[in-house]
């Protein structure tokens, strides 16, 4: 059933040593930035070198999996990731393109050890990379060709096909949906209410008219966490205004699947279907906010329901570090038809840019799960993270 993850623990005494370690051990492995590659006018190669290291602490008191006894889990554990990520793209000319994405990693952070539902960070590390999908593919994440038809002064119709990841079509916002530049939380990158596709065989059309846009894209996801081949669709309106304040993106989302994911009993198949809004505003030069909110149907089993989220983000001008930032934000999900009643996320961190390649981020996540309870004694998971990211692009 799906749910939210219980792991056993293993308490360690001595952890402050620890900390300095795992967090600043993976950065010390990148020392120099990358530099861009570009073949010819046509043909370019970029990409992300990204290292990671978070510590967690954690309280919880919850039942055994093989017999229900309760069991008091206090977790300190450090873990990293480092994931590498390559760019290839070739452009004939302005119509043309041909573009492929491939990703290696080592680690996997705390996403494999976490007692929530909601990985610590949104990055795709070892075990993502690995039989993507069932398709006994790895690290090639996507490879398409895309075709774009120019109607007129800022009128274009695109078309993609090949292995491609819904994330790049829809559900993007400007200070919430990037987890090597921005916040960590999966729950800041993008909302799980759309259960979006990656890394499969599709095709996408992209409107773009002024100001509007317009997206549609259809996926054959090789298999789902009960092993079924499945199809996804996704359709996107956008408005992209110019006010005086600033740039900003107002999206309306529509997402669904096929019939191929279990009801909360495990007898029947049903389909996912998830819709929501995505705002994100900026005021002046200083600050920008955000604000997501979606919603899906509970037909299949589902951990949440809803999701509501929003922050802020704080540009570096405003204390004389222009390239630098701060994000906040805030969420709220509601529980689905699992054993989560509702989750709550605080995340903030700032970004320090050391030159045009190169950044490190000081990330802190507080998270919060309140269950259904299984016994009176049970309590829930909270805690906090803290992390460290360096990130450099080419």
């Amino acid at each position: 059933m799906k749910g939210l993850n219980v792991h056993s623990f293993n308490y360690i005494e001595a952890m402050k040593p620890n900390y300095f370690r795992f967090l600043v051990a993976p950065l010390l492995t990148i020392t120099l930035p990358a530099q861009a590659v570009d073949l010819s006018e046509q043909l370019s190669i970029g990409g992300v070198l990204a290292a990671g290291g978070q510590c967690q602490s954690v309280s919880a008191r919850l039942p055994a999996e093989d017999d229900g006894a309760l069991l008091d889990m206090f977790d300190n554990e450090c873990r990293g990731g480092m994931p590498i990520q390559l760019e290839i793209s070739y452009r004939p000319n302005e119509a043309h393109e041909f573009f492929a994405k491939l990703r290696f990693a080592a680690g996997n952070a705390l996403n494999q050890v976490s007692p929530w539902n909601l990985a610590p960070w949104a990055a795709d590390l070892e075990d993502d990379v690995e039989d993507i999908n069932g398709r006994n593919r790895d690290y090639l994440l996507t490879a398409w060709y895309k075709y774009t038809y120019t109607l007129g002064d800022e009128h274009t119709l695109g078309a993609s096909v090949g292995i491609i990841d819904a994330t790049d079509y829809i559900d993007g916002n400007e200070y919430a949906s990037d987890e090597f530049t921005q916040f960590m939380n999966e729950v800041f990158v993008n909302s799980g209410s759309y259960n979006l596709g990656s890394y499969d065989t599709g095709a996408a059309l992209e409107w773009e008219y002024g100001a509007w846009t317009l997206t549609g894209l259809g996926m054959n996801i090789g298999e789902n966490d009960d092993g079924d081949n499945y199809n996804f669709w996704g359709v996107e309106v956008g408005y992209h205004p110019r006010i005086a304040l600033g740039a900003g993106n107002y999206r309306f989302t529509l997402t669904g699947t096929s019939s191929r994911f279990l009801d909360p009993v495990g007898e029947q198949q049903e389909r996912l279907l998830g819709y929501g809004l995505s705002f994100d505003q900026a005021f002046g030069k200083v600050v920008g906010a955000f604000l997501r909110v979606s919603q899906q149907q509970e037909d299949a089993a589902v951990d949440y329901k809803s999701l509501y989220s929003g922050g802020l983000n704080l540009a570096g001008s405003g204390w004389n570090r222009d390239d630098d930032n701060i994000g906040i934000g805030y969420a709220h999900l509601d529980g689905g038809n699992q054993n989560i009643d509702q989750s709550q996320v605080f995340e903030a961190y700032y970004r320090a840019v050391l030159n045009e390649h190169v950044a490190i981020t000081a990330d802190v996540q507080h998270i919060q799960a309140q269950l259904l309870k299984a016994d009176p004694g049970q309590n829930d998971p909270k805690g906090w993270i803290f992390g460290l990211r360096l990130t450099a692009e080419f």
